[in-house]
């Protein structure tokens, strides 16, 4: 594989964007999962492929050449915006606007999926990811959205703890939660918008949650939780891509596989520290 990663462009291109999502996915899941808020991930994937599904349809149909990672990113933020109006509606049970934005997503799918003739090579690939379908152009978007949330979680770090841990005390001290939350919630949907490529629309909240549940039974703080998720995140996404690709099968499914093997040995490890310590 390494004469291949230095002869072919794509090949760099995939593992470089793979770099990335390995750490801004588990570094953005880190907050979902302590927030309780994993289903989020899977109802704006579905948001995610009805923009891809879009963008398919409007290159089929009407000639108008819009990257459907693009379009699968609007669709992706529009949702998370969506979600968090939701909850300003059903305060009492917030959860609610959940699985409303993910039927949203899945009904739309299937009429553009529809209305594009169907399933096809390239949608498959967003489906499940690829190791060659990660252009130049799409490594530079995907390249400054992890910088833009790098950034922004650096910038709000400790308005982001605090949040995740005890909103109403959060919201008592003066933090602006509904701004913090529609923040955080975008940055979830640009985090599902840019991993597609590698990970698949329907695989993609596995990266964010499972090295977070992985570095849950192993951490003894937050931080440290952080940085075993990221570390995770990257194994499962550099050891899925080698195996995707000799394999010659998409990477999403070996991610996610190698991801569970990961959350499997640190169960296995934390059980075995338990049973020395008795």
């Amino acid at each position: 594989m390494i004469a291949d990663f230095l002869e072919f462009d794509f090949l760099r291109h995939t593992f470089l964007t793979g770099l990335l999502i390995g750490i801004i996915a588990p570094l953005l899941g880190t907050f979902i999962v302590v927030r309780r808020l994993s289903l989020i991930a899977d109802a704006l994937s579905h948001v995610t492929l009805a923009g891809i599904a879009f963008g398919l349809l409007l290159e089929k149909k009407f000639a108008i050449m819009l990257s459907p990672l693009y379009s699968g990113m609007a669709f992706s933020v529009f949702g998370s915006i969506f979600i968090e109006k939701l909850r300003g509606v059903y305060k009492a049970y917030q959860e609610i606007a959940i699985p409303i934005i993910l039927s949203g997503g899945v009904g739309l799918s299937v009429i553009f999926i529809s209305l594009a003739d169907g399933f096809n090579t390239e949608l498959f690939n967003y489906l499940f990811g690829s190791v060659s379908a990660v252009s130049k152009n799409d490594l530079y978007t995907i390249a400054g959205i992890s910088a833009f949330i790098m950034i922004v979680i650096a910038l709000f770090f400790k308005e982001l703890f605090t949040l995740s841990f005890d909103e109403e005390h959060a919201t008592i001290s003066g933090l602006h939660a509904k701004s913090i939350h529609l923040l955080f919630i975008v940055l979830t949907a640009l985090v599902i918008a840019a991993s597609i490529r590698i990970v698949g629309v329907l695989l993609v909240s596995a990266l964010m949650t499972l090295p977070v549940a992985a570095s849950m039974r192993l951490a003894k703080g937050f931080k440290q939780m952080l940085l075993l998720s990221i570390v995770f995140g990257e194994l499962a996404v550099i050891i899925g891509l080698i195996s995707g690709y000799y394999l010659s099968i998409p990477p999403g499914g070996t991610i996610v596989m190698v991801s569970i093997i990961i959350l499997l040995l640190s169960i296995f490890i934390k059980r075995f520290k338990h049973t020395i310590k008795k």
